[in-house]
């Protein structure tokens, strides 16, 4: 089934049981709840703890996901890893699975050059059919990748690849994404709603939150696809001061303050964690999201 990959499009996060393994049940009410409130489709990717996740599991999460969509929407699975064979493995799972495209950051864990990064994205967009989402997401990890190297892989392959830029300055990026494939390339940001404004009017397809904030998400994206601006800045601004928070942390203050969202939702049953964690709550942190949370609440009233 071919999808149009657009719109709002959340990362899920993961669920786990108090031993730590994957709580299919509840990540299964997660997605029936994304498309509940209206999301298009959904990722699975760096806050769905990708990094933590084992082999066996990444291969089989894809086709348990599209089963869980029904039909919805899309579904873009993350298949970034260390070395080329990993990432074209768990690439091939996805599209075999039924996902509607592939997300990949490079390697982290060293700076590479040019013509190991082609390589790398050459591999996955010969290992499968479906488009490849360019990730750069050196804003929190790995390493950045220049503009122009990123746009001759859309001049190289069209629009069979698309983009995540989340390298800093994330807007200006963006522009030049735009400008350098003239405006033909799918453009996706991914802060979260912190930059949702600004990465708006600089023409993305679309946005990649985290689920917690959801409903917060499609209301502003809406709102600004309406041309409605007093409403989209009313739910912008708590939206931002959450983001912030959580961004403080890097990729575990996402996924620490997601998960602690998902259980405050009634979403997630507990808030297990797969460690190590470079982040965590503390009671001042906790009081602060409880009340930017209530405002958001009443701001979508």
């Amino acid at each position: 089934m071919s999808y149009e990959i657009k719109d709002v499009l959340p990362v899920v996060h993961m669920p786990y049981t108090d031993d730590q393994a994957i709580d299919y049940a509840v990540l299964e009410s997660e997605v029936d709840y994304l498309f509940e409130m209206g999301a298009h489709g959904f990722c699975l990717a760096l806050v769905s703890d990708l990094l933590r996740l084992t082999a066996d599991e990444r291969l089989a999460l894809p086709a348990r996901l599209v089963e869980f969509a029904c039909g919805r929407g899309p579904v873009i699975i993350g298949v970034g890893a260390e070395g080329t064979a990993q990432a074209r493995l768990y690439a091939r799972a996805a599209e075999d699975g039924g996902a509607a495209a592939v997300m990949a950051i490079p390697p982290i864990s060293r700076a590479l050059g040019e013509s190991e990064l082609r390589a790398y994205f050459t591999a996955l967009l010969a290992e499968v059919s479906i488009p490849v989402m360019i990730q750069d997401a050196s804003s929190y990890v790995g390493n950045p990748m220049s503009i122009e190297f990123q746009a001759s892989l859309f001049g190289d392959y069209g629009d069979r690849v698309l983009f995540k830029p989340e390298a800093s300055p994330l807007g200006p990026c963006i522009s030049a994404l735009r400008d350098h494939t003239e405006g033909r390339a799918g453009i996706f940001e991914g802060s979260g709603g912190l930059l949702l404004i600004d990465s708006f009017r600089r023409g993305i397809r679309g946005t990649i939150p985290g689920v917690e904030l959801l409903d917060g998400t499609v209301a502003l994206w809406r709102a600004l696809a309406a041309g409605d601006e007093a409403r989209a800045y009313q739910i912008y601004f708590p939206v931002c001061a959450l983001c912030t928070l959580q961004i403080q942390g890097g990729l575990d203050g996402f996924i620490v303050v997601e998960r602690y969202l998902m259980h405050k939702r009634g979403l997630f049953p507990n808030q297990v964690h797969r460690g190590p964690l470079s982040f965590a709550l503390d009671a001042e942190t906790r009081a602060e999201i409880d009340r930017l949370f209530k405002l958001l609440q009443e701001a979508l009233r």
